[in-house]
């Protein structure tokens, strides 16, 4: 698969995971469940289907000089910054611009820097047996299997079963749904037709860019204008002046949700957005009481009577009679919420956004 390349978006803030995730070190460059940060785990995990020089990363022009000397293997010319933050559309078609012109035989692999996955082999697998599919003018997702009625993430119906590859069953998609309410997601996921959308999508350069072409035409007209300037000192400018007039838009509105010949191959791979404290409660290893730690100083803690309760700290900290907790402890901001509320950590961040208190985010 010399033609096959794995595009890492790695862009996103991760304010749901504010504190810890800041501007300037959002949750990617962050060693949250592993030890290395999620971008590196996230690059390492890809061998040895992909080598280094074909994993390419789209991020922002002020984190590109840090994620090369983390992932220094993969050739510089590889990471792709864009001028600021327009959403996973734009993101993504850059990304898909620039390996196309550098290989028209493509095939792209959509992935993310701040995934969480525990089957890293099956990972692999599947994205070998979407590759195949791909092959023949899919354009193919990633559905995970759910485990539970969430309301947080998007769902895609499966149809009439297309073939299976190396043990996969892959099926026609019969569309999204994105995040719908609670009563909907519990009949979804009794029905056994759904798969959460995992954000992971697999299809060739040429495929994508007839999708842009005809959902997004002033992104595919955009970007298709910048080829010529590619890999040239004027590329730098002329992104800048394009990028302006592109579309803030994520792929999965942009593209995916009205895209022409979707496949979808539902995977169990132990995979988790870490998209909230409650998402990394659930990642974590905990003790016989329910609780997870997370910090450089694992012994400095004393839990009395609390159960279920996650703390991240680096200092000593102690909890009595409470549960259900998450306790983020950081150098100049504590965090107290309940479990259940820590997706309103975002509103959080909004919050002090409104009151210009920027030196907390």
């Amino acid at each position: 698969m010399e033609h096959y390349y794995a595009l890492i978006l790695a862009g996103g803030g991760g304010t749901r995971l504010w504190p810890m995730s800041r501007s300037e070190t959002p949750k990617q460059f962050l060693p949250l469940v592993e030890n290395q940060s999620m971008f590196k785990v996230s690059i390492d995990r890809l061998a040895p289907l992909f080598k280094p020089e074909q994993i390419y990363v789209v991020t922002g022009q002020q984190y590109v000089e840090r994620m090369r000397a983390d992932a220094p293997e993969v050739p510089a010319e590889n990471f792709i910054a864009e001028p600021y933050g327009k959403n996973s559309a734009p993101a993504a078609a850059l990304g898909i611009t620039v390996i196309q012109q550098r290989d028209p035989q493509a095939t792209i692999a959509i992935l993310t820097a701040d995934h969480h996955i525990t089957k890293k082999e099956e990972f692999r697998s599947v994205l070998a047996a979407a590759y195949e599919m791909a092959q023949e003018e899919y354009v193919v997702t990633l559905g995970i299997s759910p485990s539970f009625p969430s309301t947080g993430f998007g769902y895609i119906r499966q149809g009439v079963a297309i073939r299976q590859i190396n043990g996969f069953s892959c099926y026609h998609s019969r569309g999204f749904t994105e995040k719908p309410d609670i009563v909907t997601a519990t009949e979804f996921v009794a029905s056994g037709e759904y798969s959460w959308n995992s954000g992971m999508f697999i299809w060739t350069a040429k495929q994508a860019m007839v999708e842009f072409k005809r959902q997004q035409p002033v992104i595919h007209t955009q970007l298709t204008e910048l080829v010529e300037k590619l890999d040239t000192p004027d590329f730098e400018t002329a992104l800048v002046a394009a990028w302006e007039k592109l579309p803030n838009i994520s792929i999965d509105f942009g593209v995916m949700e009205n895209a022409q010949s979707m496949a979808v191959i539902p995977v169990d791979i132990g995979w988790s957005d870490v998209g909230s404290w409650s998402a990394m409660f659930e990642v974590l290893p905990r003790d016989r009481f329910g609780n997870c730690f997370k910090g450089s100083a694992p012994d400095h803690r004393l839990m009395l009577d609390t159960h279920s309760t996650l703390v991240y700290s680096d200092r000593l900290t102690v909890m009595i009679g409470v549960e259900n907790l998450i306790v983020v402890d950081t150098d100049d901001v504590l965090l107290i919420c309940h479990k259940d509320r820590s997706q309103d950590v975002k509103e959080v961040v909004n919050n002090l956004k409104k009151k210009h208190m920027d030196q907390y985010l």
